[in-house]
This record gives structure tokens, C-alpha cells and sequence, in this order.
């Protein structure tokens, strides 16, 4: 099966050393991709082994903080602990911190420091404020898992970019430069021995004429 050419090609040796010359940087451009996309891919999974433990140990906060809820609720009651939670509304900081993973840009997400809640002259049960502590901490490991969930979908976006690059180079761009090359050197070899049957020829004219 004849290989496929790119289109527009001369048979020239101009073209011959320019093409050459592309398959050298298209070559090195696939093997830097190639290890960009392996680099990427352990990066991936790496994240996702942590993502795994960092749920566990979100389900587990949120299974204290709901118990300690359903504990205080017991307690207090629906519509108090409501009221209660209403009047200790607080705004909670989160610091972002950044960094490049191959050259993709990811964020990590972390709640600052908890303010300690002042309830004031209210008689707050123990339990009500077991059930905000659990809440604060089980808030922290939802941020956590949160910034490592959009880490995972931007380098699962980068490896398929770059894997659709890298297949590109392999089956479809160097192949075609490698069969322009053999095309274009079959072209020359084929001038050549033409170039050299009519030097044959026309010498063996002049030899007969004289």
C-alpha cells in the first residue's frame, strides 16, 4: 500500500532536505509530547489515589458532623438549632494556592482558620456546639476534595489534548513526510538514471559520428 504524500510537494532536492529537516523537529516535537502525556498521566493518577483518601476522610467528617446535628437536634430541637445557626452565620476565608503540573495550571483550595464561635448568654448545649465543630471540619475536607476534583478535570483535559497531538505526529504527519521523502527520492533516483542513459547515449551518438 503506498504511503500517503503531502500535498503541493516538488520533486526537488530543496524540497527533499527542507522535508527531512521538518520530520527531524516533528520527531523530536512527538517524543517531548509523548513524555509531557506519561508525565501528565502518572501526575493523574497520583491526584486520584489522593482523591480517594481525601473522600474517605470527607464522608467521614460529614457522617460525625450529621450525627453530632441529629444529636444536638435531639437536644435542642429542629427549630432551635436553626435559629441558633442563623445567628452564628459567619463568613469562613479560603486561601488558593497554585501550581503547575507539565506546564497545566491547577489550584488547591484550603479554609482558613475557623473563628471561634462566641455564643454570647446563650445557654448553648454541648452538644449544639459539638455539631458546629464537626460542621467546621467536615467544611474543610469538602474544600479540600473540591479543589482536587477540578485538578483532576483539567489534566484529564490536558492528557487528551496532548494524546489527540501525539497521535496526530504518529499516524498521520510523520508518516506523510516519510512517504513525501521516499516519493521525492524516488523521483530524483529515477532523474538520475534517465540523466545518465541520455549521457550514455548521447556519447555513444558522438562516438558513432566520429
Amino acid at each position: 500500500m503506498a504511503k500517503e504524500i503531502m500535498e503541493g510537494v516538488k520533486p526537488t532536492r530543496m524540497h527533499l532536505l527542507e522535508i527531512r529537516k521538518r520530520k527531524r523537529l516533528a520527531s523530536k516535537g512527538h517524543e517531548m509530547l509523548s513524555q509531557k502525556r506519561d508525565a501528565l498521566i502518572s501526575n493523574f493518577f497520583d491526584i486520584i489515589r489522593d482523591r480517594r483518601e481525601q473522600r474517605a476522610q470527607m464522608e467521614d467528617k460529614l457522617e460525625e458532623a450529621f450525627a453530632a446535628l441529629v444529636m444536638a437536634e435531639m437536644l435542642m430541637g429542629e427549630e432551635q438549632v436553626r435559629s441558633l445557626a442563623r445567628r452564628q452565620q459567619k463568613e469562613r476565608e479560603m486561601s488558593i494556592r497554585r501550581k503547575h503540573v507539565m506546564g497545566v495550571p491547577i489550584v488547591q483550595f484550603q479554609a482558613g482558620e475557623a473563628e471561634t464561635v462566641n455564643y454570647g448568654v446563650l445557654d448553648v448545649p454541648a452538644a449544639a456546639q459539638e455539631a458546629v465543630r464537626r460542621a467546621q471540619e467536615a467544611l474543610e475536607h469538602v474544600i479540600r476534595v473540591a479543589g482536587i476534583e477540578g485538578s483532576i478535570q483539567k489534566l484529564g483535559k490536558e492528557i487528551e489534548k496532548t494524546k489527540r497531538r501525539v497521535n496526530a505526529l504518529e499516524h498521520i504527519l510523520i508518516p506523510k513526510m516519510e512517504g513525501t521523502i521516499e516519493y521525492i527520492e524516488r523521483q530524483l533516483e529515477e532523474r538520475e538514471r534517465e540523466d545518465f542513459f541520455r549521457r550514455k547515449r548521447m556519447k555513444t551518438l558522438m562516438e558513432q559520428h566520429e
